[in-house]
């Protein structure tokens, strides 16, 4: 019988606290329903509690017809952080706004041919003038023997970059000094020629031109010029026994050649340059003697031959026909 009394004691604990917890729920469920209706008389300063609840906690109810997340939770959280925004459309707008023209009075400038420059025209034109150039030279690639030439060139230019000219030159040579040291170590004298004169149709042609300053005071233009011809020349044999006579050969003579071109004026340039004359020239016989090639004639015939260059340096002073030139269009 002890067992079963303690059993029915467990039983009836059991039902008064479930009884109590019961009505504890339903009082304050009457209390927020009698709070939420506008608040009892003795709530003064808390909304939503009864009229004796001054040591009850205040509670914070939100009601909004929104159907924002605020309105559906009934609770804002009051530190969370804004949405972040786009920061790329928040510079575009600024660089936009930096960017805008302000508005204002537009002043016209009247503007002529005169203010417009597209390009630096060329300070000397040469198109359809004569170039008259006197010009005097030397040999640079011969040991034994040095020529000096005294000549000129008369060039008429076609278009401002191509011409087409003739030239003469007067040959004076003039023996060196291994001439006179071979001929006394080899006990003979060396075989060489001597030019006389050449002529040539030549055609130029201006692939550049550009200018410098000289000391910071004057800008000189100047233009490279490159030259191809064709003519003729005439070279001698210098015996080397005077008792045999010698001869004349003429000569094949293209040249080709580069020469720089330096305007002083209008009608005034200085040209400083190098011409090649190639050629095939025939020289006096080895075994000359008065039995054989005691002639001119046979020394001709049996002479040796070879292919000469005879590069030279040459400088000259222009003087252009018609001595001014106008421009044919705007600056």
């Amino acid at each position: 019988m002890k067992p079963l009394r303690m059993r029915a004691f467990h039983r009836s604990v059991v039902f008064l606290l479930g009884l109590a917890l019961v009505a504890g729920t339903a009082i304050a469920d009457g209390k927020g329903k009698k709070g939420g209706g506008g608040g009892g008389a003795g709530s003064g300063t808390t909304k939503g509690g009864g009229a004796g609840s001054g040591s009850a906690e205040p509670e914070i109810e939100i009601e909004g017809e929104g159907s924002g997340s605020a309105a559906a939770g009934g609770e804002i959280d009051m530190g969370a952080e804004p949405p972040p925004g786009d920061l790329n459309s928040e510079l575009n707008a600024q660089e936009q706004n930096n960017g805008a023209v302000k508005a204002g009075p537009v002043q016209h400038t009247p503007l002529s041919w005169k203010d417009i420059l597209v390009v630096v025209r060329k300070p000397f034109l040469k198109s359809g003038r004569t170039e008259l150039l006197p010009m005097f030279g030397t040999t640079m690639n011969d040991n034994m023997v040095r020529h000096y030439t005294v000549g000129g060139e008369l060039s008429y230019y076609l278009t401002d970059v191509l011409a087409v000219g003739v030239e003469g030159q007067y040959y004076i040579h003039s023996f060196r000094e291994p001439f006179d040291l071979v001929a006394r170590q080899a006990r003979r004298l060396p075989t060489v020629n001597q030019y006389n004169w050449s002529a040539a149709l030549d055609f130029h042609y201006v692939p550049v031109y550009g200018k410098f300053a000289v000391l910071d005071h004057r800008l000189i233009t100047w233009e490279a010029v490159f030259t191809a011809g064709i003519g003729a020349g005439q070279s001698e044999v210098v015996p080397r026994d005077t008792k045999f006579p010698g001869f004349t050969n003429l000569l094949i003579m293209p040249n080709v050649g580069a020469n720089m071109r330096f305007f002083l004026a209008k009608w005034l340039t200085v040209s400083v340059g190098i011409r090649d004359y190639v050629f095939y020239d025939k020289f006096e016989p080895t075994d000359r003697s008065p039995m054989k090639n005691a002639t001119a004639d046979e020394a001709k015939d049996n002479a040796t031959g070879s292919l000469i260059n005879n590069v030279m340096f040459q400088v000259g002073v222009s003087f252009w026909l018609p001595t001014s030139f106008e421009y044919t269009t705007f600056r």
